[in-house]
C-alpha cells in the first residue's frame, strides 16, 4: 500500500511541474491576495496529509520546485522518493515548532496584504512596465527569507518571527536578528524583488566598491520612496534611530577615508563585502559603526541626485548607470 501511495503522489508531482500553471494564486495588481501555501506545507509534511501535497503540486508547482531544489536542496523535484524526503526533513522536532509558532504569529496577513498592495501600487505608477509578481508564504526551514522566481515572489516566515525570539537567539548574532522582524518583510522583498527585475550588470561595469554601494544605494532609495519614508535608511536599511544618527554625524569623515584609502575603486570582495553586508565593518575602528555603511552613502547621493534633479523619473534611474556622472551632479 505504501508503494502505491508513493507511486501515485510522483505521478501527480510530474504531472504538476508539466502543467506550470499556478492555480493557487489568485490576485490582481490592485489587490494583492497573499497564498498561504505555508500551511500546505505543514499539512503535507507534519499531518501527512495526501491532499494537501497534491495542491502543493497542482496549484503551485513553481513555488514546490523552487522550495525543495533551490532552498531545501533536497534534489531534483521529480527524483524517486521526493516526497518522501520532503516530509522527513520537516519531521525534526525544531522545524514542528518554528511552523506551529509561524501559524500562531501569523494568523492573520491582512495588513501585510495592505502594505504590499500599496507599495506595488506605487512601483506601478512609476515603472508601468513591472510586472506585479504573485506572492506566497512558505517555511523555509531558517533557510532563505525571500525567493524571486519568475513573476513569484516567496517569503519564508520563519525568517521573520522577531529578533527576540528564542531560537533564533541560539543560532543568529545580534545583528542578524535585526533583519528578523515582521516589519521587514516588505522592505526586503521589494529590494529582493528590484533586484531581480534591474539586476547588476557586471560584464558593463569594472565592479568597484563605487559601482556596487551606488546600484545597491539606487535600489535602496527607492524603496524608501515608495514606502514614503525619508531616505535616511530606516526603513530600506533597518537602521536604528542611533545608528542614522551615526551616519549623519559621521558620513562627510567615512566619504572622505573612503576617497583618501582608495576604496572606491577597489574590487577586493572582502572589503566591498565589509562596506555593503549586514556584519559589522571591519575597516573602521569603531563599534558603533551600522552595517551596510556603503550602502547608506550610496543612497545619500542618489538623494541629493534627485534632490537637485527632480524631473529624472524613477524608470529613469533605474536604467542609468552612469554612476560617476551622478556623482558630478552633486555636493559629494
Amino acid at each position: 500500500m505504501q508503494k502505491i501511495l508513493s507511486i501515485l503522489l510522483t505521478v501527480l508531482f510530474l504531472s504538476a511541474c508539466q502543467m506550470g500553471g499556478q492555480k493557487g494564486f489568485m490576485q490582481s495588481d490592485d489587490n494583492i491576495s497573499i497564498y498561504r501555501y505555508d500551511r500546505l506545507q505543514y499539512d503535507a509534511a507534519i499531518l501527512n496529509s495526501v491532499s494537501a501535497l497534491q495542491k502543493m503540486n497542482t496549484e503551485s508547482p513553481q513555488a514546490t520546485k523552487i522550495l525543495i531544489e533551490d532552498v531545501l536542496c533536497l534534489g531534483p523535484v521529480n527524483a524517486n522518493h521526493i516526497n518522501a524526503r520532503l516530509r522527513n526533513y520537516f519531521k525534526d522536532t525544531l522545524l514542528v515548532q518554528v511552523m506551529q509558532d509561524v501559524e500562531t504569529k501569523f494568523k492573520d496577513l491582512s495588513w501585510l496584504e495592505v502594505d504590499f498592495t500599496d507599495a506595488f501600487k506605487c512601483l506601478k505608477k512609476n515603472l508601468p512596465n513591472l510586472v506585479v509578481p504573485r506572492i506566497y508564504v512558505q517555511n523555509s526551514a531558517l533557510n532563505q527569507s525571500v525567493v524571486v522566481g519568475d513573476s513569484l515572489l516567496g517569503i519564508s516566515l520563519d525568517k521573520y518571527l522577531g529578533e527576540d525570539y528564542p531560537l533564533y537567539k541560539k543560532y543568529y548574532y545580534a545583528y542578524q536578528r535585526k533583519s528578523m522582524n515582521p516589519e521587514r518583510i516588505v522592505p526586503d522583498c521589494l529590494t529582493f524583488y528590484l533586484f531581480s527585475q534591474y539586476p547588476f550588470l557586471w560584464e558593463q561595469t569594472h565592479r568597484t566598491l563605487f559601482d556596487i554601494i551606488m546600484y545597491r544605494g539606487k535600489i535602496a532609495w527607492i524603496v524608501e520612496k515608495v514606502l514614503k519614508a525619508d531616505g535616511s535608511g530606516k526603513l530600506a536599511l533597518g537602521y536604528t534611530e542611533e545608528e542614522h544618527d551615526w551616519c549623519d554625524n559621521n558620513g562627510e569623515r567615512v566619504w572622505k577615508l573612503m576617497k583618501e584609502r582608495k576604496h572606491l575603486e577597489s574590487m577586493d570582495p572582502l572589503l566591498i563585502r565589509a562596506y555593503t553586508y549586514p556584519d559589522p565593518i571591519p575597516v573602521l575602528k569603531d563599534k558603533k559603526v551600522p552595517s551596510c555603511l556603503g550602502i547608506w552613502m550610496g543612497m545619500q547621493i542618489i538623494r541629493e541626485y534627485m534632490k537637485q534633479h527632480p524631473d529624472v523619473t524613477m524608470a529613469e534611474l533605474l536604467d542609468d548607470t552612469d554612476y560617476h556622472r551622478i556623482l558630478k551632479n552633486t555636493r559629494y
